[in-house]
């Protein structure tokens, strides 16, 4: 039997849980974070609401399983992204942080049950083996996340460092896709093995995180997470397990891969000048575009690569936030970023919640939350995708992972009023 105290919460044990005494009015006073800041936007309250109490449920193994939404099987990167919104909870609450760690438990076992697959079963069957190089990046990124904010080192399991240790693995063989890697996939040109590359130091990566296959194999604002993640993973391996080796191994790879991304990632386009390329193979080939998907190129400061105000973020940003990125859309009700994974002219949420965390014009932030409100039909969901001249038109009445992260813009946006 499952303790109660990491039991799917109730109504009344959440209110509880985040520190509200007494009966409180839904909506006019609903917890936010540790800090107590609240919000009483209706599509905060649903989104913070429904990520963990909707889509989080503790297993009959102790850990937690994160549904994406309306798709029976978790994601390692959507549930980690799900997640992100509570983190700091955890440090001021046993059961938040209890269910968080069970989620990086159950993330560490689906790993070493297979690196290559994106999707898992809540009985860690492979729902889907499409090697997406973020899918791998958003749980070691959660956990120093986690670490960083809680101090709490339970989560280094065994599971979980053998889970690092295979992360470096794959990572290292798909630096050199053609001669070290078994991996194929249906999908994917070249009888499975994907588009000729050469060499750069990036990662091969099968699938974008829209899970599309990349139309050339070196995804540039998936390799710039990675390096990132690379350097954090580095900083665990050195501080947390001890293991210098593993952290030598981890920062090295963060630099072949950031030295690749600044050698082969860029193209000059008219109008916009030197700009980040969204996919490149090292051939003299590159996808210029974004996807709404994150890792995106309008997400880098987000994750880090680069701050907001950097010359060449913003010169990318300007394409990406125009008609000559193949997936920007303009219509009635809004305007932004889309996907090939969904129609022409239908705008995804997250990447409006995207643009607003990485502007640094209040203009615009407010324009943007006006297209989001816009695609609320009365159910205060942030869906997968809306039709910009038409928002009742929409795919996937449930996806998790745009609510969190519209969820993670309120507590910013609140924390930067508060202080000035």
């Amino acid at each position: 039997m499952i303790p109660e105290d990491v039991a799917v919460l109730s109504l009344t044990r959440r209110r509880l849980l985040f520190g509200i005494a007494g009966t409180l009015a839904l909506g006019s006073l609903w917890p936010r974070r540790a800090d107590a800041v609240v919000s009483t936007d209706p599509l905060y309250l649903t989104a913070f609401d429904e990520a963990i109490n909707r889509h989080a449920r503790v297993e009959s193994d102790g850990t937690t399983y994160v549904s994406t939404g309306d798709i029976p099987a978790m994601w390692l990167r959507d549930s980690a992204a799900v997640a992100l919104p509570y983190i700091e909870l955890a440090g001021k609450d046993a059961s938040i942080a209890s269910l968080l760690r069970g989620l990086l438990a159950r993330q560490a076992k689906c790993i070493l049950k297979d690196p290559y697959a994106n999707a898992f079963t809540a009985e860690y069957e492979v729902a889907e083996e499409k090697f997406e190089v973020d899918s791998l990046l958003y749980p070691v990124w959660f956990a120093a996340l986690y670490y960083k904010q809680t101090g709490d080192k339970s989560i280094f399991t065994a599971d979980l460092g053998r889970a690092f240790d295979l992360i470096l693995k794959t990572l290292r063989n798909e630096q050199h896709h053609a001669r070290r890697s078994q991996y194929r996939h249906p999908q994917l040109a070249n009888n499975g093995r994907g588009s000729p590359v050469t060499y750069t130091g990036m990662v091969w990566t099968g699938f974008r995180p829209s899970d599309d296959a990349a139309r050339y194999q070196y995804n540039i604002p998936v390799n710039m997470f990675a390096s990132v993640v690379m350097h954090m993973l580095g900083d665990l391996e050195r501080d947390v397990l001890g293991d210098m080796r593993s952290a030598r191994n981890a920062w090295g790879l963060a630099v072949d891969i950031q030295r690749g991304v600044e050698q082969y990632g860029y193209v000059n386009l008219d109008t916009f000048g030197k700009i980040y390329a969204y996919e490149v193979d090292g051939l003299g080939h590159a996808n210029v575009m974004d996807d709404a998907n994150i890792p995106s190129l309008l997400a880098i400061p987000y994750f880090g690569y680069l701050p907001a105000t950097d010359s060449a973020y913003q010169r990318t940003r300007s394409f990406v936030l125009s008609p000559r990125n193949p997936y920007y859309f303009v219509g009635k009700y809004a305007q932004g970023v889309g996907s090939p994974h969904t129609p022409k002219d239908y705008v995804w949420p997250l990447a409006l919640v995207m643009q607003a965390l990485t502007s640094t014009d209040e203009s615009e932030i407010n324009r943007v939350l006006g297209y989001i409100a816009a695609s609320d039909l009365g159910d205060h969901r942030l869906h997968e995708s809306f039709d910009a001249n038409a928002p009742h038109e929409f795919t996937r009445a449930d996806f998790a992972w745009p609510n969190a992260l519209y969820a993670q813009l309120v507590q910013d946006r609140q924390v930067a009023a508060e202080h000035g």
